[in-house]
This record gives C-alpha cells, structure tokens and sequence, in this order.
C-alpha cells in the first residue's frame, strides 16, 4: 500500500511537473530603473564640479559659489568660483577662489594651501595628503603647494597630467598626457604599460580618468578605451568589447563595483559586464560633463553648464513600472470620452503640466495595441481595473465602427473610421492636406494617393468628425484586439455576442468588396487592399504581397473562430487554393537581410502570426504559418523586442516543420527571454522625445547600403541615415533611443527630439503582460 501511494504520489508530481513544462521563465524580482533629474536651484547653473560627502550630503562647485543638497534643498555655503572637490572616507577637500580648503568629518573647513599658477585639473586626497593634477605635474598641497619631483622627473617633458586617485591604503595612480603611472604604498612611482593574455597591450596615451573603486581595482579611460587592474591582472575594453565612447572627463566607482565615467558627450556605466551609455537630455542636462561622482546608494551625480544632474538608481519590479505607465495614460495620454490612447504633446520641453492631445492616423492601432494589453492583464492578474481598461478600450474601438453608421456620406456596412474629432474643436476637413488640393499635392509624390471629399464626414448625431482612409495597420489591430478581449475579457454571451458583431460587419465588408476596405466614394482605401487581383498580378502591390496575405487570412480565421460561420472557412479556402494566400504569407516582408525593408510591417505582422496560429484550427495552415512566423523571426531576434519575442515563443516552442529532408525544429532563437526581460526593464519612465545620438559610438557595426531603405534609393540618401548595431550583434537597447510604438526602425543609431512629444507606456504594457499571461515572467 505504502508503494502505491508513494508511485500514485510521484505521478502526482510528475503531472505537475509537465502541466508546468509550457517553457522557460525567469523570476524579474526588483532590479534598479535608472530614472534622471536636473537641480538648479544653485548659486549658478554653470557647475565646475561635483562630490558626494561621506555624510550622504552632495556638494556642486559652480562659477559662483559652492552649494550643498541635503536631499530636499540646495544651500550656499560659499560665495566664491570653486573648482575642483574631492572627497574620501571622512573628509574632503575644495578649491575656493584662489584657496584650498579641507575638511574633516564634524569640523569646520581649514585652509590648508594656495592654488598654484598652472592649470589644477583635479584634486584627490586622504587625511594625510592631498593632490592636484595640473598642466604642470602632480603638486601636493600644503604651507607651499610643491610638485613631486619624483613623478615630474619621470613625466619629463610633457608633464600635463589630468586626473589623479588615492586608494584606501594609501597607492597613488595618476593619469596624463604621456601616460598612466603608480605609486604603491611605500613603493616608487613607475608607468604603467597595460597587458593581457590575449596580446592587447597599450602605452597609455592622454589618461584623462583614474580611479580605485571598491573593491581597490584600478581604473582609467584613455583614448584607447578603458583598463582594469585587479591584482597584476589587467583587462582592457575597446569599442569592440562594448565601450561606447572614449573622450573621457572624469570617472567615479559606485558602492557595488560599478564604474561610471563622464564624457564629452554623455555618462557611461560599466556594470555586471555590461556597457550603458547615457547620452540626451532624457539622462543629462548637457552632454557635455565635467565630473562625476556617485553617492553610498548608487546615484551618479553629474556637474555640467547647465545645472547638476542625477541619475537615480530606484529600486522597481515590473508590476510597478506598469502602474506607473497606467496611470500616466490616464494622466496624459487619453483622448476624447472614449479616452483612446496615443502620445500627447507638451508647450514646454519636459513639461507635462502643459500637455495636449490630439488625433492621429493611428488612433485605433495604438488603442488596440494598449487594449490588448489590459486584456493580457486581466488574464493574467484578474485586476478588476484592467478588466475595467480593456472595456473602455473596446467601446472606443467598437465606437470607430459605430461612427461611419448613417452619417454625412453613406458608408457600406462594416466599414471602419481612422479616429474621430469632437465638434467642439476646428474643422480638420479645413486643414490644407484634407482640402481636394491638398490631396492632389500629395498625388504628385504617390500616385495611388486617393483625392476626395469630404476626408472627415460628420456623424449622424454631428458630434463627431470620423476619419476615412483607413489604413491596413489600423486593422491589424482591431483584429488583434478584438481575439484578446473576446477571449480573455468579454465574459457573458451578450458581451461575445458584441464582439461577434463588430468582427463579422468588418470581416463581411472586406469579403464582399473582395477583400478591401472600401470607402465612401466606393473604391478601396489607399491601404487596406488585399484583392488577390492587386497582390498577385498588380506590380504596385508587390512589397504588399506577403504581409496583406497573412493578415486577410488571420482577419478570417478570427472572424471564423468567433461566429463558427463556414463562410469564413470557405473564403480561407479559396485564397489558399486558388491564390496561393499561405504561400505569399511565407515571404512576409521583402528584404535584403536583417535591418531592412519597412519596419512599420514588423509589428502588423506579429499581430497576424500571432492570431492566425492561435485560432485556426486548421493544422497544416497552422503548421505552415507557424514556419512563416519562425522565418519572420530570424531577423527580429536582434531587436530584443519583447512583443515579437513572447509572440513567437507563445505560439512556436516546441513546433516542428517538416520539408523534403527533416522534420525542423523551429524553437525560438537563444537568448530570447533574457533580452525580452532586459528591455522591459530598461524602458525610461521618462517618455518624451528627447534627441538621442549614437552613430558616433565607438561599438557600432554599420548596415551596408543594402540593409538600408530602398535598394533603387540614391546612395547619398540611404548612406546619409546613420544605420547599425553593436558588436555583440544586436540593436542599440531601448534606454538609449527613443520610440513611441513598435513600428520604429530600431537599426536606426540618431533620434531626432526636443522633448515636446510625450509618448505613452502601451509600448511597454502590451508585452510585459503578455509575458505575464503565457508565463514567461515570473512576478
């Protein structure tokens, strides 16, 4: 007996263990979201210089006065130019006008020396002896600042040096123009000449940062990139090992190992192997820093002409980063009683107290894609508030079908509107682009550009304009949307029955005028085509092809999962066998390798993998689109974006496809979940569109002309749009770009901005909690 409970007790287990087997996750916990901000209430904007006190409080030198924040405030201790500051366990030390100060912990600042007639490019000390490096030498402080003569005979001639450290115990290290050089405790000053076992080896040039950080390694950037000596073991970093950039100011060691280093044109952080750069308004008041330092928690602290920054190391999960981007949407990112979600704009850059909405193209794309979301969210945490978002999201959508219903023009049953603009505001049919000449304009550089009014007719109830032309993106995501909230959401018939409605009207209009979207006027949006006469015999249509293939049949097989019709399956029928639909869908995107074609598609395409595998029912087609999705990828596992990422492992893990030789496995690509979660946790919680630039950087591998744009576009063109990736072979991560969707060309290296658009969160919702929901991350 005892055996059979013990085999009936590990089948138990056994069961468990496979009902659990559904594929990798990874528990996110709290990690720490790098989150900037600016200070200056100073004496001065124009900082010199920065230091964090071992008291915990931060002291800014500007051109005006020493100022010192106690963690709510900023108040002037001194009304004289400083500097340079140092500081070390216990003390610390400022230039203040002409004079030199030092301070113990508890006591009042002493003058100890006078600033010497060269240059003073940094100061460094302990109790017992305090350093500056200058355009004269290493000078030591005292009744009579004097240079050490040893280190000064052994710079000889060019005896600049610009940065200077003083370890724990007492060592000496100082960087120069001539190179790096040592002093151990009771030991003598010799150069340093870095070597590793792999044969890089270096004779310092223009050492313009040294440092000991806490564990007593030694640290310094030059402009052959950065060295570590840890014992008599050196480790040398270059632009192919991840170094972003290399024209160094100053350098800082954090309480937990990382180093930071100011720059020319930004902050870098080294940490747990990783390189991260923090360039742009979204990290630094200026590019340009002077110093840096970093307090006991792991903040860094940055001295520039515009004030002092800070980048704050705070501790967050997952969950809470989405609470915070919920309730910024409800703050900033909701139009109309509807509330759809899209990007607001500011008056002031970075100020969010004077955002304004308004409409855009893709009004129901982007609330789908945010409704999707909550609906994810609702599955996975059964959050009434997300249940209560996804509704709303489905009203608004629902409304944009609603709208065209018996208004101003005569629409067929089922069409769908772009967005809509409440009457109270100015008339968009009177902007220039929406009169009949406007349209004609566009025509000239579109050929297929539709020219007709009005472009935003009048509801029937003239409390709304409704936008026309609705594109195929915008379907895309009603689609999506609409499988997610049926089945996750919509918990009564008469909810599903809504739904039903809405897919069937849409998924009829499209049928019926084979297979467009058709517009008042009675010919076919500029967009949404998706005829087999168009895609397979019309040359215009061929980039269109793949994709509008794919999509027609994932629209049907959704609308043929929710009503059961046979229609539909006949209609999935037909483009199968008599236009080669599935076979188009194989070839999704045209393209010329990773980082080409158009990266708009990439995100539609998703959406329609995702849904056609999910519900057709089907086995071959889900077996060949499967495969098609799994081609797809290979070129977006680079992008370490989490939506396609948790998309493809969904649907693809553990999937097979068979050809003439074997049968493949088609699992998503290693490495996959760790990306996803590293870009989920990288995501700013700063969203506007500040200017990011990166084609400067020193890991970057440039695409070649024929990964960019067009291959019939003039080469000055397409070679004029900075385009590549790092040399671990993967995308620029998403803190050091900016984007509002998932339809932006992350292969792109410069983001134009001014921090007057601010982008919402869905961006990060959507996948996080799909994620959530199909179990790969663990809260």
């Amino acid at each position: 007996m005892k055996f059979r409970n013990l085999l009936l007790a590990l089948m138990c287990v056994a069961a468990c263990m496979a009902a659990g087997a559904e594929g990798p996750s990874v528990n996110v916990g709290s990690f720490l979201q790098d989150v900037a901000g600016v200070h200056t209430t100073l004496p001065s904007k124009n900082v010199l210089s920065v230091m964090t006190a071992s008291n915990g409080a931060i002291y800014a030198g500007t051109d005006a006065g020493v100022a010192v924040f106690d963690g709510s405030s900023w108040n002037t201790v001194a009304d004289a130019p400083c500097s340079a500051l140092a500081s070390w366990s216990g003390g610390g030390a400022a230039i203040v006008g002409q004079e030199i100060y030092q301070a113990d912990e508890g006591n009042e600042p002493r003058l100890v020396g006078s600033v010497p007639s060269a240059k003073v490019n940094a100061m460094a000390g302990n109790p017992y002896i305090l350093l500056l490096a200058t355009d004269d030498g290493l000078m030591q402080v005292g009744e009579s600042t004097k240079p050490l003569q040893e280190l000064n005979d052994l710079l000889g001639a060019t005896r600049a040096v610009y940065s200077v450290a003083v370890s724990k115990d007492g060592a000496i290290a100082v960087g120069g123009v001539s190179g790096l050089y040592h002093k151990p405790v009771n030991g003598k000053w010799t150069a340093l000449y870095p070597a590793t076992p792999d044969g890089k080896s270096w004779a310092p040039r223009a050492v313009r940062a040294v440092a000991y950080d806490s564990a007593g390694k030694l640290w310094f950037g030059s402009l052959q990139g950065v060295g570590c000596l840890e014992g008599s073991a050196w480790t040398l970093y270059t632009g192919a090992d991840g170094l972003p950039f290399n024209e160094f100011t100053g350098i800082a060691c954090g309480p937990k190992g990382e180093v930071w280093f100011a720059t020319t044109k930004g902050a870098i952080r080294f940490e747990d192997g990783t390189w991260n750069y923090r360039q742009g308004k979204r990290w630094v008041p200026n590019d340009d820093l002077r110093a840096v330092a970093v307090d006991a928690k792991g903040n860094a602290w940055f001295a520039t002409k515009d004030g002092v920054g800070v980048i704050e190391r705070r501790p967050m999960t997952l969950a809470e980063k989405a609470k915070w981007y919920e309730d910024e949407i409800d703050k900033y990112n909701r139009r109309t009683e509807y509330g759809y979600v899209l990007g607001s704009s500011v008056e002031k850059p970075g100020d969010k107290s004077t955002h304004k909405n308004h409409d855009s193209d893709n009004d129901g794309l982007w609330t789908s894609m945010y409704g999707a979301g909550e609906c994810f969210a609702y599955a996975a945490t059964k959050d009434p508030k997300a249940k209560e978002r996804a509704k709303k999201a489905f009203e608004a959508l629902r409304f944009l079908s609603v709208a065209p219903v018996d208004g101003e023009v005569k629409q067929q049953p089922g069409f769908v509107a772009r967005t809509v603009v409440e009457t109270t505001e100015a008339d968009p049919n009177l902007q220039k682009n929406y009169t009949l000449e406007g349209q004609k304009e566009e025509q000239k550089g579109d050929s297929m550009w539709k020219a007709y009014t009005p472009r935003w007719p009048l509801t029937k109830d003239k409390k709304y304009w409704y936008k026309t032309d609705t594109s195929s993106d915008e379907l895309d995501g009603h689609y999506f949307f609409y499988a997610a909230y049926y089945d996750l959401v919509a918990d009564t018939d008469e909810e599903k029955e809504r739904v039903r409605k809405v897919v069937k009207d849409l998924t009829d209009h499209l049928v019926r005028n084979d297979y467009c979207l058709v517009d008042h006027d009675g010919t076919p949006t500029r967009w949404a085509v998706y005829s087999p006469k168009k895609l397979n015999h019309d040359p215009l249509w061929s980039w269109e092809r793949g994709l509008n293939s794919l999509s027609m049949l994932s629209y049907l097989t959704v609308a043929e999962y929710m009503t059961g019709d046979a229609a539909y399956t006949e209609s999935i029928r037909t483009l199968r066998e008599e236009h080669a639909y599935d076979t188009n869908a194989i070839m999704t995107k045209m393209h010329h390798g990773f980082g080409s074609g158009n990266h708009s598609d990439d995100e539609m395409a998703i959406m329609c993998f995702y849904n056609i595998v999910k519900y057709t029912k089907d086995e071959p087609l889900k077996k060949r689109m499967t495969y098609a999705f799994y081609k797809y990828m290979a070129l977006e596992w680079p992008e370490m974006n989490p939506f396609f990422n948790f998309a493809y492992a969904a649907m693809g893990q553990g999937a097979t496809y068979p050809n003439a030789y074997n049968d493949w496995k088609i699992d998503p690509w290693d490495g996959w979940l760790e990306d996803s979660v590293d870009t989920l946790k990288r995501f700013p919680l700063d969203r506007f569109n500040w200017e990011h630039k990166n084609s400067h950087r020193l890991d970057i591998v440039p695409l070649p002309r024929v990964q960019r744009g067009d291959v019939v576009e003039p080469k000055e063109e397409v070679m004029s749009r900075p385009q590549g990736y790092r040399t671990n072979g993967k995308v620029i991560p998403v803190d050091e770009r900016f984007f509002g969707h998932w339809n932006t060309n992350p292969w792109a290296l410069d983001y134009g901005g001014n921090g007057q658009e601010l982008a919402d969160g869905a961006v990060f919702l959507m996948p996080y909690y799909m994620g959530l929901y199909h179990g790969f991350i663990k809260e």
